[in-house]
């Protein structure tokens, strides 16, 4: 169901972020403003969307030798490595400590960087960043949320070994 919900993420990205905010465009400028999209997020989307990984991948490498300081590149650069198959775990963390590094509040970093320690067995440091995204969501947020529900499901398929 992630998966699925990857090209919602993306465009909630996107807009957050002002890369497609159009004139009249809730948040957007009130000018006449030209619509702004960043073309490496929607071939991200349309890629992630098919799962494509691999061609994800390629798409955020090449966007980050250009734009090495874009959080959301790291984040996602990482996200389509872990997703992909047999993730090099090493790279994953190094990009997703890059986009929280770059920006301590991403909160989709945050919530899958706690999935990557998830992946590797590490509850504890799985934890720290849920306990990150309950100080960043001021009320509940769906990253907060979606981690928590992770992190209780692997602790009960682990009980059940």
């Amino acid at each position: 169901m992630k998966t699925l919900l990857l090209p919602l993420i993306l465009t909630g990205l996107l807009a957050s972020s002002g890369a497609v905010l159009a004139a009249g465009d809730p948040g957007g400028p009130s000018s006449s403003a030209t619509e702004r999209k960043d073309p490496v997020m929607e071939k991200v989307a349309t890629a992630t969307s098919r799962k494509d990984w691999a061609g994800a991948q390629g798409v955020l490498k090449e966007a980050l030798s250009a734009d090495p300081n874009n959080a959301n590149y790291h984040n996602l650069y990482a996200y389509s490595i872990r997703k992909g198959a047999n993730p090099d775990m090493n790279l994953v963390f190094k990009h997703y400590n890059e986009a929280l590094r770059l920006d301590p509040k991403n909160k989709g970093a945050h919530e899958y960087i706690g999935e990557a320690y998830l992946m590797v067995g590490n509850v504890a440091k799985a934890k720290e960043h849920l306990g990150q995204l309950d100080k960043l969501c001021f009320f509940s947020c769906s990253e907060y949320s979606d981690l928590k529900k992770a992190i209780g499901e692997y602790e009960k398929k682990t009980a059940s070994r």
